[in-house]
C-alpha cells in the first residue's frame, strides 16, 4: 500500500552512519599531494542519487512523495556542491521561504563531491524508511574516497558541511505543510455522475488529496497555473464527454506493438497490485519523478559534468517536477473527474480493462503530461532544444531503452502513453501539457542558478 503515513523529518536526528568507515583518517594524514583533483568524483553524487531512488521504489512512494523528496535531496545537494564554482548561486532567497543556508568555513579545504554525497544521502535517509538499504552504497562512496586519501581534517570538515547543509535543508522541509497534511481527512467518495471514485483491483483510497495544499518551490499557489475544466460528464452520445470516452475504448483496441510499448514504458507505477485466484503480489517500479532524474542523470553522466553542474540539473528537475506534482494533484481533486475504467465498466463494456492499472487518484490533468513537460523544459534549458538521448532508465526495471530527438520529444510520448493505457482521455493530456509548460516558464522565470548563461556554462563544462 502506498505510503501516507509521517516521514521522519527531525534534523537533530540526522543518521550518521554514512562513511562511518572513515575512522582511519582520523588518525592519518593525506600522502597525495593531488587530492583535490582526485576528490573530483561526480559519480559519487550520482550513485548517492540512485541510493536514494532504490530507496523510494522499495518504499512505494507515491508519485508527489516521491517527488518531493527528490527535491530536498538536491537541494542538499546543490547548497553543498556549488560553492566548488563561483559562478553558482545559492537557492536561498529565491525558493519560497527557503532562509539562508550554512556556508563553508573562508578559506578552508574541503571535497565538496564528498559533501554533496553526504548531504544527499542524510536526507535521503530522514525523508525514507529503509535507510538501512543505504549502507552498501556507503561502503561504495567509503572506498572511492579511500583512494583519494583525502587528509582527515578536509574529510571531517566536508561530511560536516553536507550534513549541516542537510539539517537546514530538513528544517525547512518542515515547514511545507506535509506534517500538517497527514492529520487531514482521507478522500470522501461519492456516487454524484462523474465524480471520481476508487478503481480496481485494490480500490484504494485517493492518494494524497490535500497535495495542493503543499507549499510549491517557485509558484506562488497551487493554482497558479490551473488549467481549463475538463468537459462536463455527459454521456449522452455526441457530447464531448462521451466523444473522449469512446476514444479511450476504440483505442485499446486499435494498439499497434508499438504503442503498447510505449505505455509500457511510461507505466511508472511505483505499486502495481496482481491477483491470481487466492494470491496477491505487488510489483514496485520507478515513479514518474524518478524516471526524470533518471534522465538528468543519465545526461549528466553522459556529458562528464561536475558533481555541481550535475546538482544544478538536478535540483532544477527535482522543482519542476515537484511544484509540477502541486498544481496537478491541486487540480485533479478539484475537478475530481471519474476514470475511464469507470465510465467504460458501467456504461459501455463491463468486461473492458485498460492496458494499465488505473492509479488511485482522479483522472483531470494527467500527471505524467504535467510532470513529463516541466521537466523536459528544465533539461531543454540545460543542454538544447536538440538533444538527442537513449533513455536506459527503465532498463533496471525490465524494459528496452528508447531513443528521443529532444527532451520535448520524449515529454509528448510520455503524455500520449497515458491514452494507449486507457487511464486518461486525451483533454487531460492536452491540457497537461499546457499545464505542464506553465510550471516550467515560472520556474524558468523565478530561479537562478549561475551568473552565465545555463547552456553556455554546461557546454563548456
Amino acid at each position: 500500500m502506498l505510503n501516507s503515513h509521517n516521514m521522519r523529518l527531525g534534523a537533530s536526528g540526522l543518521s550518521t552512519v554514512l562513511f562511518i568507515g572513515f575512522a582511519w583518517l582520523a588518525s592519518c594524514s593525506s600522502d597525495n599531494e593531488n587530492w583535490a583533483v582526485d576528490a573530483r568524483q561526480p559519480a559519487a553524487l550520482h550513485d548517492a542519487m540512485q541510493g536514494v531512488t532504490d530507496v523510494i521504489v522499495h518504499d512505494i512512494f507515491s508519485p508527489p512523495q516521491a517527488a518531493r523528496i527528490y527535491s530536498y535531496a538536491s537541494l542538499a545537494a546543490y547548497e553543498s556542491a556549488r560553492h566548488a564554482d563561483s559562478s553558482l548561486l545559492t537557492l536561498s532567497g529565491q525558493l519560497n521561504d527557503l532562509p539562508e543556508l550554512p556556508r563553508p568555513d573562508p578559506g578552508a579545504d574541503y571535497s565538496f563531491d564528498l559533501a554533496a554525497a553526504a548531504a544527499t544521502l542524510a536526507v535521503g535517509r530522514e525523508l525514507t524508511f529503509s535507510a538501512d538499504l543505504l549502507d552498501e552504497l556507503d561502503a561504495a562512496l567509503r572506498g572511492r574516497f579511500e583512494e583519494v586519501k583525502l587528509p582527515a581534517e578536509v574529510y571531517d570538515r566536508s561530511v560536516a558541511f553536507g550534513n549541516e547543509v542537510a539539517a537546514a535543508v530538513l528544517a525547512y522541509a518542515k515547514t511545507d505543510n506535509y506534517l500538517q497534511s497527514r492529520t487531514f481527512p482521507k478522500y470522501s467518495v461519492s456516487d454524484a455522475p462523474g465524480r471520481w471514485r476508487p478503481t480496481p483491483p485494490d480500490y484504494m483510497d485517493g492518494v494524497e488529496p490535500h497535495w495542493g495544499k503543499m507549499r510549491p518551490f517557485a509558484l506562488d499557489s497551487a493554482s497558479q497555473c490551473r488549467p481549463l475544466p475538463p468537459p462536463p460528464f455527459d454521456m449522452t452520445p455526441g457530447s464531448r464527454f462521451y466523444t473522449d470516452v469512446m476514444e479511450v475504448y476504440e483505442v485499446l483496441k486499435e494498439n499497434t506493438e508499438e504503442r503498447r510499448a510505449i505505455a509500457a514504458f511510461w507505466d511508472c507505477n511505483p505499486y502495481v497490485s496482481h491477483h491470481q485466484g487466492h494470491v496477491m503480489f505487488a510489483t514496485k517500479k520507478i515513479s514518474p519523478g524518478g524516471h526524470w532524474m533518471g534522465i538528468a542523470k543519465l545526461v549528466t553522466e553522459r556529458e562528464k559534468l561536475s558533481t555541481e553542474a550535475s546538482a544544478e540539473a538536478y535540483v532544477r528537475v527535482a522543482i519542476s517536477l515537484y511544484d509540477g506534482f502541486v498544481s496537478c494533484w491541486d487540480e485533479k481533486y478539484r475537478s475530481n473527474l471519474i476514470r475511464p475504467e469507470t465510465v467504460i465498466n458501467e456504461h459501455i463494456d463491463p468486461e473492458w480493462l485498460p492496458l494499465l492499472q488505473t492509479p488511485p487518484f482522479p483522472e483531470y490533468t494527467s500527471g505524467h503530461s504535467v510532470i513529463s513537460r516541466a521537466a523536459a523544459a528544465s533539461l531543454t534549458d540545460l543542454f538544447g532544444a536538440g538533444y538527442a538521448y537513449v533513455d536506459s532508465v527503465e532498463l533496471r526495471y525490465g524494459l528496452p531503452s528508447r531513443a528521443y530527438e529532444s527532451f520535448y520529444d520524449a515529454s509528448e510520448e510520455a503524455a500520449k502513453s497515458r491514452l494507449y493505457g486507457g487511464i486518461h482521455y486525451s483533454p487531460a493530456i492536452v491540457e497537461g501539457v499546457k499545464q505542464g509548460d506553465a510550471v516550467a516558464k515560472i520556474v524558468r522565470a523565478k530561479l537562478r542558478t549561475r551568473t552565465t548563461p545555463i547552456k553556455e556554462a554546461i557546454s563548456s563544462n
